[in-house]
Formats: C-alpha cells, structure tokens, sequence
C-alpha cells in the first residue's frame, strides 16, 4: 500500500482535511476516530512487551461467551472505553467482554459504539497477530433522554464509520467513514500513525481461501463442494487455491483485503448459527471490504441488512473477493440443505 503524495501525512492531519471537505461538519467522529487511534497506540505499546509486563495469560475470568478472559483483552477494553469516555461524544459502548451497554458519562452523547478490544486473543501468548475492531452507530433521536439496549441494535447499513487496528510485524489502522478505505501505519519513532494508503481497493479475485478446516464434517454440503473446487487443480483459474488461516479474524481479513480471496466461518454442528459476532466483528470488517469493492453475506443475505435482535448475536459469514464469493455463494444455493450432523 502506498499514500498517493510523497508528503507524510499523520492520522490527525487527515482526519482534519476530510472534515474540512464537509463545511457542516461538528468535529465530533473526527474526534471519536482520534480517541480510538490513539487508545490504539497505548495498546500496541503494551503489546509489544506483554512479556515483561506480566500480561500475557489469563486473567481467571470468562465473558459473556463463556471464552476465557486473557489480561490484554482487559487492558485494551479498559483503554478504548477510557478514550471514548473522555471526549463526552459516545453514550454508550458495547464490548466482547462486557454483557449489556456500558453507559458512558455522557448520556446525551450522540454515538453507539461496539467494540471487540483484542480479537484473536487466543494468539496473544504464542505472538500471532491480533487486533482491536470497532464499530460507530448514531443514537436515533428521541424524547426519552435514557438510553436503552435497542438504541444500538442497528443493521450494519446505518454504520457512520468502522474499523480496524491490527498489531503485527507493524501496527496498522483501516478504517471507513463509507467514502473509501484508509489505512495508516504506526511508525514507533514519532509516535504518529502515517497515511499509507487513503483510497484501498481489492482485487476482484484471488488465490487464497481462509477457514479452519478442522470443521470441515459439520459443514452443510455446498461448502464442502466448494473447497475442494478450491483444491482442485484448474490452470484457467489459477486453482489450486492456497489456504491460510491465522485464527484471528480480523488479520484473516486484513490478508484477504489484500491479496484477495475468500475468508469464511460457516455454521456448524457445534455453531449451528455460526460463531462470529454480528455486530462488533462482522459488520465493521464487511463495512472496510465492501468499501474496498469486495463482497460479505452470510450465505443468503447481505451481513450489513440483517436486522439485529441480541447486542452479542452470531453470524455465519463468507466474506472477501467479490468473484470468489460470488462463486461459493453459486455452490450454497445448488447444494443447500440442513447443517451435517
């Protein structure tokens, strides 16, 4: 990826100059997007030593799922919901680790936003890549001033902005305010994350499928049918696909926005309504790949019109290129049928 200008240009900066294309604009989600940024940078620093600060591991605890809580997940939890507290912009935040809203102090805010603090925690021990995913929502406007869990159960379509922060080899933030995809990469020595890319698009197909594999008895039939379409050897299409799974959705996904190709978790025998969260992983990182011109459903219908009823609902999802879902979409609808038991 690649800025457009030889000039550098900081998160700050170019937070600025797309607010100032807007003569009507308040400041406040470009202030909201620099809280979250710089919640990031805190969390990259105590990712980077974890393990001579005592936070790598578990904290003993489980969330609301029932997943074992690890001590960075808490720590960035508590950082992102301190940076959006702070600037009395967001009424409320949703988190993976907490059940229900979390009521900010500003009540009379006027942003909702979810949030999966660390996604991928299960790498944080073995230094896999993981990343911190958030989702803005507007709160509706009403006469009742208290707020309520259905102010944020929203579909994906009503998002104003949405994104990513992933911590690897380097620390990078995507993010969507629906004018395109902007990605920014943290360089240490300044402390400032640095425009890399301000218009990213993907490629319309690739040669790479994203899934564990290991669930491959529980899956309905056109899935199977579709990977081993994948496996299979085909010099027109460039088949065999490669297949890669890193186990963190959010750097599965951050791959496919790259190179291309098809990240999915289907349901299952043991997630019978899939496992991913609609909510604060699926339609933040489908809002990124539909911007960048790629594709996301959840087999029949589009991830960002469904209607959500529960905060921590769960979704299957096919997510990426938009020839490669198309295709695997093809192979759902011919061989559909009940989840194999």
């Amino acid at each position: 990826m690649s800025a457009k200008s030889n000039k550098l240009v900081t998160l700050d900066e170019y937070i600025i100059q797309s607010q100032n294309r807007f003569p009507g604009a308040t400041g406040e989600l470009s202030q909201l997007l620099r809280d979250i940024g710089l919640a990031a940078k805190i969390i990259s620093r105590e990712v980077n030593k974890a393990g001579i600060t005592s936070l790598l591991g578990a904290d003993g605890s489980t969330n609301i799922h029932g997943e074992s809580v690890k001590k960075l997940d808490l720590f960035a939890d508590q950082q992102l919901i301190s940076a959006l507290d702070r600037s009395l912009i967001t009424c409320m935040v949703i988190s993976e680790e907490n059940d229900g809203i979390v009521r900010l102090n500003s009540q009379g805010g006027k942003y909702i936003v979810y949030l999966d603090p660390l996604d991928g925690s299960s790498n944080i021990d073995v230094n896999v890549s993981i990343g911190s995913i958030f989702s803005i929502y507007m709160r509706e406007a009403r006469f009742d001033p208290n707020l309520v869990e259905s102010d944020a159960l929203q579909p994906g379509v009503r998002q104003v902005a949405a994104g990513y922060v992933l911590y690897g080899s380097s620390t990078i933030m995507v993010y969507t305010t629906g004018m395109g995809v902007s990605a920014f990469t943290l360089d240490p020595s300044i402390g400032e994350f640095i425009l890399s890319d301000d218009d990213f698009q993907m490629p319309e197909h690739g040669r790479i499928y994203s899934i564990n594999e290991g669930s491959y008895n529980s899956w309905e039939l056109g899935l199977k049918k579709y990977i081993k379409y994948c496996q299979e050897e085909d010099d027109e299409t460039g088949r065999p696909y490669k297949a890669r799974y890193i186990g963190s959705m959010v750097a599965d996904v951050h791959r496919t926005l790259i190179k291309g190709g098809i990240f999915i978790y289907p349901a299952s025998k043991r997630y019978p309504n899939g496992k991913l969260r609609l909510m604060y992983e699926c339609n933040p990182l489908s809002f990124i790949i539909e911007q960048a011109g790629g594709i996301s459903t959840d087999g029949e219908r589009r991830i960002m019109e469904i209607m959500p009823d529960a905060l921590h609902q769960e979704t299957p999802i096919f997510i990426g290129s938009k020839k490669n879902v198309e295709k695997v979409k093809e192979f759902l609808k011919e061989y559909r049928e009940e989840v194999v038991s």
